[in-house]
């Protein structure tokens, strides 16, 4: 399966010739077109918002339905509307239109004999506010905003295999910092127990190369023990080594990822906190700080996948 952002946005467009028209009206005579756009952006649950027409309010039910079949989680809002012609493509009055605006002049002027005679402007522009009711826009809503829709989720999709490639990245850079990480704890140890060994020498003012007493030595090789077993951070890269296992078997598993994913971030900054808290040297401090940054990056998208 495929791994879906929640981001998206999709817009259809359908002209009054792809409809059909009533009363045996042409395809051609209606110049105004349906718009249907779709966006969404994250969101933890699905939220839907229309902005239709007054013409098309109506389908907002079946609207609903439509989507709440196919998305399950995203802020998504809905607009459509019908428009007019662009003036590049100006659609001819017809002679009973005319014939009705002229006598609507004519009753208009017989009270009001000043009042300003129409444009062809004026004309253009009545005449094309008939066009849009010369066609059902409701029977033609569903099948465009199914088309938008399919739109929507190809373009989901194609976000989500980017944000997957993006994450897979961030597994692989972690993944590398840990194997630098892994060897710098057995030196930090010998460094550790041979500072130690010499403490114990000029606490016990012996000169160098001369050998501590057995139970000096024994106190110095415990302290040097429990220091090893309190920086071992052997526990923090397993596991974390396991959390970006499950994440590329996640993401190669696909579907509804995120609040898996999300876990699974937690759980990756929690073993980086606690490899820097554990941090006795500055390489080891580095490591931990660069892992916080990628874990930090994979958390913004990870917002972002359904």
């Amino acid at each position: 399966m495929a791994v879906y952002s929640m981001t998206g946005y999709a817009s259809v467009q359908i002209d009054a010739g792809e409809s059909a028209a009533p009363d045996g009206l042409a395809r051609s005579e209606s110049a105004a077109r349906l718009g249907v756009e779709i966006r969404s952006v994250n969101s933890r649950f699905l939220d839907l918002s229309f902005r239709l027409a007054d013409e098309l309010r109506a389908c907002e039910p079946a609207l609903r339905e439509l989507l709440t079949r196919r998305l399950r989680h995203g802020k998504v809002e809905l607009r459509a509307g019908v428009e007019a012609a662009s003036s590049a493509d100006v659609a001819e009055p017809s002679v009973r239109l005319l014939q009705r605006l002229s006598g609507v002049q004519d009753r208009v002027r017989a009270w009001l004999p000043d009042a300003r005679a129409l444009s062809v402007a004026d004309v253009l522009r009545l005449g094309g506010s008939d066009h849009p009711h010369d066609v059902d826009w409701q029977a033609a809503l569903l099948p465009a905003a199914a088309r938008a829709l399919d739109a929507l989720l190809q373009a989901r999709a194609t976000e989500g295999e980017r944000l997957a490639l993006l994450l897979r990245e961030r597994t692989a850079q972690l993944r590398a910092l840990a194997a630098q990480a892994e060897p710098l704890v057995p030196q930090l140890v010998a460094q550790q127990r041979q500072r130690f060994l010499e403490r114990w020498r000029e606490a016990l003012a012996l000169g160098t190369g001369a050998a501590l007493p057995d139970a000096a030595q024994d106190r110095a090789l415990a302290e040097a023990t429990a220091f090893a077993l309190r920086i071992d951070v052997a526990e923090e890269l397993g596991r974390l080594r396991a959390h970006l296992d499950e994440i590329e078997a996640l993401l190669e598993r696909g579907g509804e990822l995120g609040k898996r994913l999300d876990f699974l971030i937690q759980e990756l900054h929690r073993e980086a906190n606690t490899l820097g808290s554990k941090s006795a040297m500055l390489e080891l401090t580095r490591i931990s700080v660069e892992m916080k940054v990628l874990i930090e990056q994979m958390r913004e998208q990870v917002q972002n996948i359904e």
